[in-house]
């Protein structure tokens, strides 16, 4: 147990430090701290994850900038895949879901090393020409067009099969897609993307929950130390690092913990 809850101590701060997009390394800690496999470690890591995005959803609802309809569209694919994905994840070769893990893991660490290099010398992104998902003029609402729809059917179906499957957040898909499609500013994308992470991580949460996947005496001392560990490090974070330079360690730590998980392949 108190093993357990030191891991979900280092996930809280780390989610407390980078964002919720840090909970992709609750697996790789589970992995070698506890010597689960990634279809072990997957429904445990999601509860956490999906835990502290429904605390930032709640604030973004609160707040008024959760665009509610495309994470309602993207949640409902999301939720109907997720539990696919944690099927899936019980019959595929635990060596197969490693490798597919440590490749998404160093593609968020080359993701999050150049927004590190954007913040570091205070660039941004081109502005998008040709919206996929473009707004109502002197609104915040979305034209519904049926490309619109898809797209953000298709980033919700993805989203929730790799999330059920790995045990991830799935942030990773839905924020790059909502900045690439859509002109909404950085909060309401960020938002928008936990309040998805939120219901697709129940979904599979549940799911797993029903057929007897989840280590409950390994996932309560282990959420418990993720929501205190977010707790305790969030009102100290921006105090401690620059933006740029807590990117930049997570994207080191997201390639450390990928190069070993391919290595402990070979071991």
């Amino acid at each position: 147990m108190i093993i357990e809850l030191g891991l979900g101590l280092a996930v809280g701060a780390i989610m407390a430090l980078t964002g919720a997009g840090g909970g992709i390394l609750a697996v790789p800690l589970l992995i070698f701290g506890l010597q689960l496999s990634v279809a072990q470690a997957g429904p445990v890591g999601l509860l956490a994850v999906g835990l502290a995005a429904a605390l930032g959803a709640a604030a973004g609802l609160k707040a008024g900038i959760v665009r509610y309809k495309a994470a309602l569209l993207m949640s409902v694919t999301g939720m109907f895949l997720s539990p696919f994905g944690v099927w899936l994840s019980h019959r595929l070769d635990n060596r197969w879901i490693t490798i597919l893990f440590s490749i998404i893991l160093f593609f968020v660490a080359y993701q999050t090393f150049r927004q590190a290099k954007d913040h570091s010398t205070d660039t941004e992104d081109s502005p998008v020409l040709k919206l996929t998902c473009a707004q109502y003029a002197n609104s915040i609402q979305f034209i519904w067009t049926t490309r619109c729809v898809n797209t953000l059917a298709i980033t919700g179906g993805i989203a929730g099969l790799l999330s059920g499957l790995l045990g991830v957040g799935s942030g990773f898909v839905v924020v790059p897609a909502l900045q690439r499609y859509t002109n909404l500013a950085i909060q309401s994308v960020i938002a928008t993307s936990l309040t998805v992470i939120a219901l697709v991580s129940l979904t599979g949460v549940l799911f797993s929950a029903a057929t007897s996947h989840i280590n409950w005496a390994v996932a309560i001392p282990f959420c418990a130390g993720a929501l205190t560990g977010m707790g305790v490090v969030k009102s100290m974070s921006s105090r401690l690092f620059s933006r740029a330079q807590l990117l930049t360690g997570f994207a080191a730590l997201s390639t450390v913990a990928a190069a070993g998980m391919m290595a402990k392949l070979f071991v």
